[in-house]
């Protein structure tokens, strides 16, 4: 079953997604596709086929958030936690993944024709290789493709992800690639594996659960959160304009808070400079204090010489990461 379907929605369809298309829609969605191995239990089939049938309501859903004009989706495809389902179950999940990745490098050209990006986040390393290298021939077949982009979490949970975000800087500071004065909410959002992508506008989780079980909770604090009842692979077109519906009821009240949350972003970033500037002269004066117009000269190139050292240090974390998949392609040739 192909990842990218080609396909056009019913006349009803149509003018269900014009009328909700008029208003603000979002972004960025993110899904939870919970529901797969009770639908198997339901549908009397084994959870194999259950999982099956989720990632054909995937392809399905995708298409949909592409007639909506929705062009970055996230999916909960594989959490860290699933490592203790039992072994039959696992590996099965694991051969499905490489399966699905097999057939995407098939689907080059159909991948360039729409512009689909495809990254991968999570540790990888938690993967059999075979895996590994067939997921890193996909992320860099499409690397260069940004009209959409699907974001498959893989070996992830959230807390894992800040734990390797807090990581990151705690070895930028050590190699002096920046201070530990540089260390902030901001620069921690940058180290997440989600880096390259705005954070989510609407999370829809399925299978009437009310958690996030460990999904995008970083990214995740100004979206609007829906819980559906539908197993995912009984969800349909209408569940997702459902779920649409209550983002645009919301979205003012959202803008708002992120609109908020920037500015406190920015203040405090700016109290840290000062507080940093402050320091360095108090210590340069011998206890003194400096003038205004010193003090101001001195905050600014506080500022364009943290600037740089933070870029320079998010350039060097991005070059790593994308080694890490140039490697893995470069094994699977010499292999």
């Amino acid at each position: 079953m192909s990842w990218i379907r080609e396909g056009k929605l019913n006349l009803l369809e149509r003018i269900s997604a014009n009328i909700l298309m008029a208003g603000p829609m979002p972004k960025h969605v993110a899904f939870i596709m919970d529901g797969n191995r009770r639908f198997a239990r339901k549908k009397h089939m084994e959870r194999q086929d259950g999982h099956m049938q989720g990632f054909n309501k995937l392809a399905e859903t995708l298409l949909w958030c592409k007639h909506l004009s929705i062009p970055e989706v996230t999916v909960y495809a594989f959490s860290i936690e699933n490592f203790k389902r039992s072994k039959e179950e696992v590996d099965g999940l694991l051969e499905l993944a490489r399966q699905k990745f097999e057939k995407l490098l098939e689907e080059q050209e159909n991948l360039e024709k729409h512009g689909v990006c495809i990254r991968v986040l999570g540790d990888l390393n938690m993967l059999p290789l075979d895996l590994q290298q067939v997921i890193a021939k996909a992320v860099i077949m499409t690397k260069n493709h940004n009209k959409c982009f699907l974001n498959v979490c893989f070996a992830y949970t959230s807390r894992y992800e800040i734990t390797n975000a807090v990581r990151e800087m705690a070895s930028g500071v050590e190699q002096g690639l920046i201070k530990a004065s540089d260390v902030s909410e901001a620069l921690l959002s940058e180290c997440l594996y989600s880096n390259d992508s705005p954070n989510p506008d609407l999370l829809i989780r399925t299978s009437g659960e009310v958690r996030l079980s460990d999904f995008l909770l970083w990214q995740t604090s100004h979206s609007c959160l829906v819980f559906q009842s539908v197993l995912w692979p009984e969800y349909s077109f209408w569940n997702l304009c459902e779920a649409v519906v209550q983002y645009q009821l919301n979205h003012k009240s959202i803008q708002k808070a992120r609109e908020l949350h920037l500015e406190e972003q920015a203040l405090q970033q700016l109290e840290a400079d000062c507080a940093s500037v402050a320091e360095h002269l108090q210590h340069q004066g011998n206890g003194k204090p400096a003038d205004a117009q010193r003090r101001q000269e001195a905050l600014r190139h506080y500022i364009i010489a943290r600037e740089a050292r933070v870029q320079d240090f998010l350039q060097s974390l991005k070059r790593k990461r994308d080694s890490f998949f140039t490697d893995l392609c470069s094994e699977t040739v010499l292999t």
